[in-house]
């Protein structure tokens, strides 16, 4: 037995030798710690003595004062199977936010993603699929450059650009006022990064609520002392908004290749390169306080810390997925960091890339230093509680010093478990804020095997470059079931024997120019407008109603701002139940439905009205320059008996369903396409000039091609006069007609 105990009397000298060594390491780590708390509470505590007691916080409503410029969102998407389709859906009902649009990077290799995105496409407008060039997976840099290149071409094409692009993951959860957010701030800064805090789960999923701690501290105190100091800020790869000039800059400075394919981190990098350029960058934590807010909070949640713009997501919830995505972030800061970005003549920058690259270091120490701590806690319960115990000296006699350096660590581990608290207390409750202490091992366990497995990774590759692209899966909140791409027109016209396939063939292949299909198909006679209002209230899943435009009620008109009814192209019908019914003549994507609804401050629902009906409705009701009134003609022609009403309102049934709107026949002769008709007419919106000579100012179209489309407009449109001379009108009673309508108007 006695060479037992000179066995294990050696190994406590060695791992006395060890603990001195990682105590003194530990401190050094620890000061590093203790200096970004000491200047994010001075700075805090200077900040509430100063500025915020001679200026209020800035309100949110603020953020609606900019009009709504372009933003592009950008999504990789590899094997994202039943995850964008709830990303579109859930940005789609809560983005405050109506000038944007959605691009997914897929590849040629993975059909079901594609097959989903193409989904997602049918019901959401604002949504367009991108297939990279080359097969999956690559990298989340090489995605990100294929969308770019599509996002250009895009602009080209639809004759406008973008403020602002955006990264995201598809399974985010964007929150409402981020857009507005960076609508707010694109012009002024070049690179606008915004907290992420992950969803929480059950308390016993230790892995994934690890991140919740690690995110609530980074984002809450870390990044902003490094904005304050060094003015720069990395980006975490979702909620990251870069301007034009930005994106502008990284494609001249690669030759047309903005990220850099190689990195497993490219907004890391990207962060780094926009600085050295010269930009502005910014961390912003903008909370939305409203009732609600305040109203549901958890015991010591911060009502301004809890309610910031931010993207919340779920994180791995199992070890293996989180170890794979935490070494993936090593190798991209720690190793391919350090290889691509060298120290630079900035010492405050020097010092935030030596706490990137510390946790190569740190995370062991962590690790080695909890198993050193387990170790003296067992021995000294087998001290204390087994009888006739061999006592042992503790290793850590060593005199003053040693017992002082014990200490000092002592205080910075109280210290970091304490901020740990307090970060995460303020955002997810006081509940997850001590639980946050018993995840610190499992989570130091977690980094320790990242941080093994990205070495192993490198030695093994020889070079942190060749790494590649480890994608981890995630989860995303379930929405509303299952996405329901639009069925074609002409299969629903088919199944409810209005046409044969012979006669949708020909409307294919002959289709009216400037009209689309169901109005190419009601022109040549071969359905009627109500067949048509049916076939297309199927297709969108709403009822399909007929109207009296000229019977509304007027007070529901005065609700509704003129620039809304002709954006939408919609006419308020009744209130149901505090919902408010409106009128359209095809379907409403979701995006602008619920956009809609913000604008009116109530839920709305729509109906389908054959067509015609709102069109004549808002000429009516609502057109800034209106024309004569075709209806009074016919009013006055019965008047002086010239007409019976049957007679009357036989021509009037054939005029509704011939009228149409400029918009249309713009977007169907190809000069423009929807979407980017939808952010043109988001536009037109706050200017008072009709929408032909908007568009010719801004330079979206030429004077002649205006000339040709109204031109057109004209052409495939019935005139009343051309109606009453067919019912055997002479030029003269025409005339007469029409003078006594500028008469009455006068």
């Amino acid at each position: 037995m006695s060479w037992f105990v000179d066995v294990f009397s050696a190994y406590l000298y060695g791992l006395k030798v060890v603990a001195i060594t990682l105590a003194i390491m530990m401190l050094i780590s620890g000061l590093d710690d203790l200096i970004i708390d000491i200047v994010y509470w001075f700075r805090r505590a200077v900040r509430a003595v100063t500025v915020y007691r001679r200026h209020q916080h800035m309100d949110y409503q603020a953020l609606y004062k900019p009009d709504e410029k372009p933003l592009a969102i950008m999504v990789p998407a590899w094997n994202e199977t039943g995850v964008i389709g709830n990303m579109a859906e859930l940005a789609a009902m809560t983005l405050d936010y109506e000038n944007y649009h959605i691009f997914v990077g897929t590849y040629p290799n993975d059909p079901d993603t594609q097959r989903d995105v193409d989904e997602v496409c049918a019901r959401f407008p604002n949504v367009h699929k991108v297939v990279c060039a080359r097969p999956g997976p690559t990298s989340k840099a090489d995605c990100l450059n294929n969308i770019l290149d599509a996002i250009t071409q895009f602009e080209r094409s639809a004759n406008f650009t973008f403020a602002g692009f955006i990264l995201h993951d598809a399974e985010d959860v964007i929150s409402p006022m981020e857009l507005r957010l960076f609508n707010y701030l694109v012009d002024r800064k070049d690179l606008i990064q915004i907290p992420v805090y992950p969803f929480e789960r059950k308390w016993h999923h230790f892995t994934s609520m690890s991140y919740i701690d690690e995110f609530a501290e980074l984002h809450g105190k870390d990044v902003p002392v490094r904005e304050a100091i060094a003015g720069q800020v990395p980006s975490a790869g979702v909620g990251t908004c870069f301007s034009r000039r930005a994106v502008m800059a990284l494609l001249a400075d690669g030759d047309g290749i903005a990220f850099d394919v190689q990195s497993l981190t490219e907004d890391y990098d990207i962060g780094f390169r926009l600085k050295a350029k010269g930009m502005t960058e910014v961390f912003v934590r903008f909370p939305v306080v409203d009732a609600e807010a305040r109203r549901s909070r958890k015991f010591l949640q911060r009502a301004r810390s809890s309610s910031v713009i931010c993207v919340r997501e779920y994180f791995p919830d199992t070890f293996t997925t989180a170890m794979r995505q935490k070494s993936r972030w090593i190798i991209g800061i720690v190793f391919q960091g350090f290889k691509t970005h060298r120290w630079t003549k900035s010492p405050t920058l020097n010092y935030f890339l030596w706490r990137d690259r510390k946790g190569a270091i740190s995370n062991f120490l962590s690790f080695f230093a909890m198993i050193i701590m387990i170790q003296l806690v067992l021995l000294l319960i087998y001290q204390r509680v087994w009888p006739d115990a061999w006592q042992f000296l503790s290793i850590f006699t060593g005199g003053p010093w040693l017992v002082t350096l014990l200490w000092m660590n002592f205080a910075l581990m109280v210290n970091r478990i304490l901020q740990r608290i307090i970060f995460v207390t303020v955002y997810y409750g006081l509940t997850q804020g001590l639980l946050s202490v018993l995840r610190l091992f499992w989570g130091n366990l977690i980094n320790f095997m990242a941080n093994w497995r990205a070495l192993r990774q490198v030695i093994q590759h020889g070079d942190p470059r060749r790494v590649a692209w480890d994608k981890t899966t995630h989860d995303f909140p379930s929405v509303t079931g299952e996405n329901r791409a639009l069925r074609p027109l002409g299969q629903i016209l088919l199944e409810h024997q209005v046409i044969t396939a012979e006669q949708l063939e020909f409307a294919l292949t002959h289709r009216v120019i400037g009209l689309r299909l169901g109005g190419s198909l009601m022109h040549q006679g071969l359905i009627t407008a109500e067949q048509l209002a049916v076939a297309l209230a199927e297709q969108s899943g709403v009822k399909m109603e007929s109207i009296d435009a000229w019977e509304i009620d007027s007070t529901l008109i005065e609700n509704m701002p003129a620039a809304i009814a002709l954006r939408y192209a919609v006419l308020p019908l009744r209130f149901e139940e505090n919902v408010l019914i409106v009128a359209s003549e095809e379907g409403i994507d979701p995006v602008s439905l619920s956009a809609l609804e913000r604008k009116m401050r109530c839920a709305v629902k729509y109906v389908i009205v054959p067509r015609g009906q709102v069109v004549t409705g808002l000429r009516y009701w609502y057109a800034r320059h209106r024309g004569k009134d075709s209806r009074e003609l016919l009013r006055s022609a019965v008047a002086k008996g010239w007409l019976t009403p049957q007679q009357a309102d036989a021509l009037w049934q054939q005029y509704v369903p011939r009228q149409l709107l400029f918009a249309e026949v713009l977007t169907s002769l190809g000069h423009i396409n929807n979407s980017s008709m939808n952010a043109l007419l988001l536009r037109h919106e706050r200017s008072e000039k009709p929408l032909g000579e908007f568009l010719v100012d801004e330079g979206v179209v030429t004077q002649a091609t205006l000339n040709q489309v109204l031109q057109l407009q004209q052409e495939l449109q019935l005139s009343m006069p051309e109606l009453l001379k067919n019912a055997g009108f002479t030029d003269l009673q025409l005339e007469e007609l029409q003078q006594q309508q500028e008469q009455e108007h006068a």
